[in-house]
């Protein structure tokens, strides 16, 4: 039985992502927030086709690598067989020069061969990293979004050039809430190439992106509890059914 519960599905990441720019849309409709959704989801339908492009074999690096690998060993070979030693004259220093030749060919074929096998590695390295940055970024398009919508400013007095607070007390929770959640879904769409490549370097800023997501995250949160306290001292319980959407 496969154990498709253990690895990330990119496919359901994607439909996932649909979902929430859908539920966006319908309460915020024409939003920035719903445009950063949907700049989201483009993402992560490119971030499909380039796993596919990765967990694929690329045939033309290696057999350009096997080529190149066998010319390397034929000039090593011809180069020890440069090496005449007249019968009988064998000496000390001849088998030092020869070995000092075959030891110096053999290790930079060795370095070239290490160079070689990585390249695929790197290839693919690079694409990923490509998209990864976008989603550090719009990890900060997704902060800058919700960085005025601050429960606290309903209890000061706003000045001239004071953000705009247009949003009611439930509207303004779905808002924070659908950031919260675009972050989350941020980190699980890099997460799906630390799965999908084993490299260090992929790895690493994954960490960081995910370290991002949660941080940014958790001051969102922060702004969700002070609404909360809000509504208690307003004598507002809440729905008595949870909220759709």
């Amino acid at each position: 039985m496969a154990h498709q519960y253990r690895t990330l599905d990119v496919l359901k990441v994607v439909e996932t992502i649909q979902h929430l720019h859908k539920r966006i849309e319908d309460r915020f409709p024409g939003s920035g927030l719903s445009q950063v959704c949907y700049e989201l989801e483009d993402l992560t339908e490119e971030t499909r086709q380039k796993i596919d492009w990765i967990a694929t074999p690329k045939l033309w690096i290696r057999i350009g690598i096997g080529s190149i690998i066998l010319v390397m060993v034929g000039i090593l070979v011809y180069t020890l067989s440069t090496f005449k030693v007249a019968s009988g004259n064998f000496t000390v220093g001849d088998l030092v020069q020869i070995s000092e030749a075959g030891i110096n060919d053999i290790a930079l074929i060795g370095a070239a061969v290490w160079f070689l096998f990585n390249i695929e590695k790197r290839v693919k390295r690079t694409r990923a990293l490509k998209v990864l940055y976008e989603l550090r970024s719009i990890a900060h398009v997704i902060d800058m979004h919700q960085l005025t919508k601050d429960p606290s400013r309903r209890l000061s007095h706003n000045t001239t050039h004071s953000p705009k607070d247009n949003l009611t007390g439930l509207q303004l929770t779905r808002y924070l809430d659908y950031c919260s959640e675009m972050l989350s879904l941020t980190s699980k769409v890099g997460a799906l190439y630390a799965q999908a490549i084993d490299d260090e370097v992929v790895l690493q800023t994954v960490n960081e992106i995910e370290d991002l997501t949660t941080s940014l995250s958790q001051k969102i949160w922060q702004k969700i509890m002070v609404l909360k306290e809000f509504d208690r001292a307003d004598g507002i319980d809440g729905p008595a059914t949870p909220m759709a959407g």
